[in-house]
């Protein structure tokens, strides 16, 4: 069992940043690949990006590309989402996610379904 607790949502104006954190527990962290997710209202649940077990591959959404950044810090068992450039578009809940069965490629870490654990997420909005 692996436990993700995100943190960082919030409220900012449009062109503003943000960084989001996930921490993991319960597995060993360098073992796992992870993800973020997000959900607006209304809408499917899209890719926002992933990070390698090692931190030595990062895939993005094309929306989010040049703008956020994943990172990991494997001493501390969490995983980070720096967000700048914020649109209001990027209003919605972001999840972590973890993956424990492997993973390759961006087809791969792109599909929710490859994901075995999920956080609760956490809220952001993005005001114009």
């Amino acid at each position: 069992q692996v436990q993700l607790v995100e943190s960082g949502g919030g409220l900012v104006q449009a062109g503003g940043s943000l960084r989001l954190s996930c921490a993991a527990s319960g597995r060993t962290f360098s073992s796992i690949h992870m993800g973020w997710f997000r959900q607006a209202p209304g809408k499917e649940r899209e890719f926002v990006a992933a990070i390698s077990r090692s931190g030595g591959s990062t895939y993005y959404a094309d929306s989010v590309k040049g703008r956020f950044t994943i990172s990991r810090d494997n001493a501390k068992n969490t995983v980070y989402l720096q967000m700048n450039s914020l649109k209001p578009e990027d209003t919605a809940v972001y999840s972590c996610n973890a993956n424990k069965d492997g993973c390759s490629g961006y087809v791969c870490f792109q599909n929710y379904y490859n994901y075995d654990y999920w956080g609760q997420g956490t809220q952001v909005t993005v005001s114009s």
